[in-house]
């Protein structure tokens, strides 16, 4: 069975919906959630889901070796970012090439970068008058969001979207595709 190591920083929603899908069609298995907020939701999550997790500061995620050596006693297939804020150090990306997926919120590279995450996306996308959003799954490399992609999914921005109801259509787009495009690259790996 393919492991998967999932990074989060909030509610973990993204991260429950894999780790579900993953134990429901049991092709893959979220054996670790890595967490660099003791207070998020994903921590709760992780919990009632039976995933074991471990919360690490800056200082540990740039300075140690402590996430890598922690990562080299699972040997995951994958790596996802599901809601992780924090630029990957290069030592992680060097020590995982191409198996590090990304989420973002919007077709990149359109709304990408450092400080473009969640509501900032979807307001800027909004104010601009776009006329489509979406999600784009990408491989992590050592720049804010311009990893190869991977997959994107669109979905129409009409006149009277807000950010709030963007980031709706957006979640949808998540739960639907992040899953599923986990479970197609793991069939190459």
């Amino acid at each position: 069975m393919k492991k998967i190591v999932v990074f989060a920083s909030g509610s973990g929603s993204n991260a429950e919906r894999i780790a579900t899908y993953f134990a429901e069609n049991g092709s893959a298995k979220v054996c670790l959630i890595l967490c660099n907020n003791p207070q998020a939701g994903v921590l709760a999550r992780a919990k009632r889901l039976e995933i074991p997790s471990l919360v690490f500061d800056r200082q540990a995620f740039y300075k140690t070796n402590v996430v890598l050596d922690v990562l080299a006693t699972q040997q995951p297939d994958l790596i996802v970012l599901a809601g992780f804020l924090w630029k990957v150090p290069e030592a992680l990306i060097a020590a995982y090439p191409n198996r590090i997926l990304n989420i973002h919120p919007s077709l990149l590279p359109k709304y990408g970068g450092k400080g473009m995450y969640g509501a900032h996306v979807h307001q800027a996308v909004v104010t601009n008058g776009e006329k489509e959003s979406g999600i784009t799954i990408h491989f992590v490399n050592e720049h804010y969001d311009e990893g190869n992609i991977l997959f994107q999914a669109k979905t129409e921005v009409l006149p009277t979207d807000t950010a709030d109801t963007l980031a709706e259509k957006i979640h949808l787009l998540e739960y639907e595709h992040f899953p599923k495009v986990i479970e197609e690259w793991l069939k190459t790996c």
